[in-house]
């Protein structure tokens, strides 16, 4: 009995073992759906607003020289870029809500991408061929490495999926290790920005990493503020939990704080240096929090978390090298430049410029702190003839006068 008994208890246990096997396939191939749905989003949304930012520089430009300063309001160009901007900011914010936070960040490679071809395609210079590929072949190679990077980081994302409840996100945000990871952020933000203020620290690496910082909380907001909407979409009311308007909160508040600081940088910097050290300070800090926060990692294994890790360093050596393609900005100088004039470095004690003289002199490129100077350098002064009147009552003029005689 017990020998005719054994084949049909393995006989039950096969289905359900079948079964059990059956379901976790499933299970995979719909959070690697999610994964690809966010990260379409966020490919689309990056390359939608850089669309658009081009949209609206090219409509500025056009009326650089227009006396009204909003003339731009009429165009029909500078709305249609406004109209791309929002569709791709709603593109971004919506991809938070179905992939992970370290997966949706380093996309932002997208909109680099994007501005060196468009910056490509409708360049007015004529070039030759082989000159074109000599000028712009640090672009081509960036563009390449980026896409292989961003490639890598959408096949090996993490595939953590969490539904953004109340609850959970209540829980993540008491965490142990959330709280010291804020504790360090919170140390190293006033610290950074004692430096900045009080001690006038305007370094591009200071000023980036403040920006940084504050963007891992806007995008740690973000995530928990796009989650719960499209979870209450789904039947699941969350927008009666205090912690969504906490997080709704923080997030206008630390996006404002970064426009400002990046405002800041972009007085003192080139634009390529500030879209580069951006992207990779904003991207590491960003995939810390991430993983600290959503714990986007766990379950993880080595060799998805390496090759992840070697996508992102792919996607910052491309965007570097993007980045370091672009023409820089040369300031206006309002003097003359020493190293123009030959022979004349010397001539100035720190050797760098001649400055115009402001002491309402008739003379051009005076010298400052030229007491050891000799006399044939010293500024001429122009000629006077004064007048002769016949009154007396009128007073010297202030200054010396020179006056011509007939063997002049």
């Amino acid at each position: 009995m017990e020998g005719g008994n054994s084949p049909n208890l393995q006989l039950q246990q096969l289905p359900l073992a079948t079964a059990a096997v059956s379901v976790q396939p499933h299970a995979d191939s719909f959070s690697y759906k999610e994964n690809l749905i966010g990260a379409l989003l966020a490919i689309f949304g990056h390359l939608v607003i850089s669309i658009a930012l081009n949209l609206q520089k090219y409509s500025h430009i056009r009326l650089a020289g227009s006396k009204d300063p909003r003339a731009y309001f009429k165009t029909k160009t500078w709305w249609c870029g406004l109209f791309l901007l929002v569709l791709g900011e709603l593109g971004v914010f919506s991809s938070y809500a179905f992939a992970p936070l370290s997966l949706i960040v380093p996309l932002s490679a997208v909109s680099v991408i994007a501005s060196a071809i468009i910056g490509i395609i409708f360049i007015k210079e004529k070039w030759k061929p082989k000159d074109f590929l000599r000028r712009y072949v640090l672009s081509f190679v960036g563009c390449g490495l980026a896409i292989v990077g961003t490639y890598l980081l959408i096949t090996f994302g993490p595939n953590s999926h969490e539904k953004m409840t109340g609850e959970n996100i209540t829980r993540h945000l008491v965490s142990w290790p959330f709280l010291l990871y804020m504790l360090v952020e919170i140390i190293v933000f006033c610290l950074l920005l004692y430096f900045y203020k009080e001690k006038n620290a305007n370094y591009i690496v200071v000023i980036l990493l403040l920006v940084a910082l504050l963007g891992s909380m806007t995008v740690v907001t973000v995530k928990a503020v796009a989650g719960m909407i499209v979870v209450s979409i789904q039947g699941n009311l969350q927008l009666d939990y205090p912690i969504f308007y906490i997080m709704l909160v923080c997030m206008i508040a630390t996006a404002i704080f970064q426009a400002t600081f990046l405002a800041q940088a972009s007085q003192l910097y080139d634009s390529s240096q500030i879209a580069s050290i951006s992207y990779i300070l904003s991207t590491t800090v960003a995939i810390t929090a991430g993983a600290t926060f959503y714990l986007d990692f766990t379950g993880e294994d080595v060799l998805h978390i390496c090759m992840f890790a070697l996508g992102c360093l792919i996607a910052f050596l491309g965007v570097f090298l993007i980045t370091r393609n672009r023409k820089k900005s040369v300031p206006f100088e309002p003097y003359i430049s020493m190293d123009a004039m030959p022979g004349m470095q010397n001539m100035h004690d720190k050797g760098i410029a001649v400055q115009p003289d402001l002491k309402a002199s008739f003379s051009y490129g005076a010298l400052e702190n030229n007491d050891n100077m000799p006399e044939i350098y010293t500024p001429a002064t122009l000629p006077i003839v004064q007048e002769q009147h016949g009154s007396k009552g009128v007073s010297a003029p202030p200054y010396r006068v020179l006056e011509h005689s007939k063997k002049e």
